[in-house]
């Protein structure tokens, strides 16, 4: 569920104009960069008529409640608080969709973004120019200086990839900072994942090119306060997101995570399984029901960790959630063996049988989280 700060009751009351631009930033233990950033914004925004809505996924840190307060001072501010789900890609959507504006830019709240940037973003777009304006550290007189080696390489690595796989041709796929038409955004928004980081590649490989899109350089700068929210786990959700776009979406990003994290389970399966045999000597049945009992404890946490990210279990839920996916795994291993037993009776060679019955295991699996284990309430 999600709450929105009340309007302001101060009699102060919006620019007389209709507005022009809604300015998205989405937060997560931002509470000593949100109002530095509103300054930041009413300096470069002059003549504009704007708001700026935050969306913030219930940070421990406060960052929400320094935002109501901030909204009760200030009209242009809304605070959009989310609670049970995290992400940014999907904070992004929502607050987009929650724009009152014609046009919505977004932006971190670290202040490594140039304020700037944003009038001339906007000309771009009301002028006809563009349906979509990226800030661009990649085309001439931008710079990711800031960049530490290993996200550079990151960086320039995903950039490289999104370019070759997905045929997405502005320099800077990668980037958190654009400006983008509301309408043509909600044209797409359907097919947006909430899940992960990286919602402008999203948006590119969702167009199919059918965005006019222009590029403009910013200084990408160096964070302030607080920590970043880039973690290793962050390469696996983007090269989730570029096979679902691959597949045009045939297989969510949310499925290729899972699967990604039952391929960690095998190894883990045949890891344990040796180590019981052969270290400890134990008998093959005993074995093999302890890798199995390992495996299946992996995947649990590691989809609870990623996969399951916006709806992670915690505190004794998580004993309830473990437990019903031993459960469900249970079930889909008997769905695995019987599927592929039909088939390989149908006189289907021996490995297509065995593939068909651990698709039916992943899928099964899959649905039935999604059900049980990790569902919204």
């Amino acid at each position: 569920m999600s709450q929105t700060s009340p309007a302001p009751v101060d009699g102060q009351a919006r620019a007389v104009s209709p507005l022009q631009l809604s300015v998205v930033v989405p937060t997560f233990n931002e509470r000593d960069n949100v109002e530095v950033l509103f300054r930041k914004l009413e300096a470069a925004l002059q003549g504009i008529a704007w708001e700026v809505v935050y969306v913030d996924d219930n940070s421990p840190d406060g960052t929400w409640q320094v935002l109501r307060d901030l909204a009760l001072r200030e009209p242009r501010v809304r605070c959009i608080r989310r609670v049970g789900r995290r992400g940014l890609a999907g904070a992004c959507i929502e607050g987009i969709l929650a724009a009152s504006a014609p046009v919505a830019a977004v932006m971190d709240a670290d202040l490594q973004h140039d304020e700037t940037r944003l009038p001339a973003m906007l000309q771009l777009i009301e002028n006809g120019s563009a349906e979509l304006v990226v800030g661009s550290r990649y085309v001439e007189g931008g710079s990711a200086d800031s960049f530490n080696r290993q996200r550079a390489g990151f960086s320039t690595a995903a950039t490289e990839m999104a370019r070759r796989v997905l045929k997405v041709e502005i320099a800077d796929p990668m980037s958190g900072f654009f400006m983008i038409r509301r309408d043509r955004f909600e044209q797409l928004a359907p097919d947006l994942s909430t899940q992960g980081f990286k919602i402008l590649l999203d948006i590119v490989a969702s167009a199919h090119g059918s965005l006019r899109t222009v590029e403009v350089p910013f200084r990408f700068g160096s964070r302030l306060h607080g920590e970043s929210k880039l973690d290793s786990m962050v390469a696996l959700d983007f090269f989730g997101l570029v096979l679902a776009k691959f597949t045009n979406d045939i297989l969510s990003l949310r499925f290729i995570l899972f699967a990604l994290v039952g391929s960690t389970g095998v190894i883990v399966h045949f890891t344990t399984l040796y180590l019981v045999l052969k270290t400890f000597g134990e008998p093959f049945a005993l074995a093999q029901g302890a890798a199995a009992l390992v495996a299946m404890t992996s995947n649990f946490i590691l989809n609870n960790f990623l996969t399951y990210r916006d709806q992670r279990l915690k505190g004794f839920a998580i004993l309830r959630g473990l437990l019903l996916f031993y459960l469900v795994c249970g079930v889909g291993l008997l769905a695995n063996v019987g599927v592929a037993f039909a088939v390989f009776n149908a006189h289907v060679t021996w490995w297509l049988a065995g593939a068909a019955g651990a698709l039916m295991g992943v899928v099964w699996n899959y649905a039935m989280s999604g059900l049980f284990v990790w569902r919204k309430r």
